[in-house]
């Protein structure tokens, strides 16, 4: 596997297998840009959030990794940034369709529900699989077109 860089952070919930995780991600050869948080001191998620999608926005890792105590606040927040597709994911083969189906740049991992080992399976295979193009790209468009859909001028996918 060639080294894949990763921006990781988490809130206060997902601290401990935000830690856990990025030292098997470590000994398994991924770079790792953390970008918090540091502690159990309780923090708002969305600050979090906002730093890893602005590294996948920016192209320095090849994909983000958000954890939350469930993984549903991370989510909200990331979806709400332009540009950036998580998936919150529980299990390998989620994972593998939201990379092959969704071309889904940040993986979000629930806390309080799974182990760090099994966060690594996930991580794996998110990081092994790539986007299948074809018929999920024309859905990838419309999700587009949703995202420009406040501007005044657009219906977003509702547009012929």
């Amino acid at each position: 596997m060639s080294k894949k860089i990763i921006s990781i952070a988490s809130d206060h919930a997902g601290y401990r297998l935000k830690e856990q995780l990025k030292e098997l991600l470590q000994e398994d050869n991924y770079e790792i840009i953390d970008r918090g948080a540091f502690g159990y001191d309780s923090v708002d998620y969305p600050d979090y959030a906002e730093r890893v999608c602005k590294d996948v926005l920016e192209e320095i890792v090849d994909f983000g990794i958000l954890i939350c105590g469930t993984g549903i606040g991370m989510s909200i927040a990331a979806n709400k940034i332009k540009g950036i597709r998580a998936a919150l994911c529980f299990c390998p083969e989620l994972a593998r369709l939201a990379r092959t189906h969704n071309n889904s740049n940040v993986l979000v991992l629930p806390g309080r529900f799974i182990a760090p080992e099994f966060a690594k399976m996930i991580v794996d295979t998110f990081s092994e699989a790539e986007f299948e193009g074809g018929r999920h790209e024309r859905r990838l468009q419309k999700i587009s077109k949703l995202e420009k859909s406040g501007d005044e001028n657009d219906k977003g996918c509702l547009q012929p």
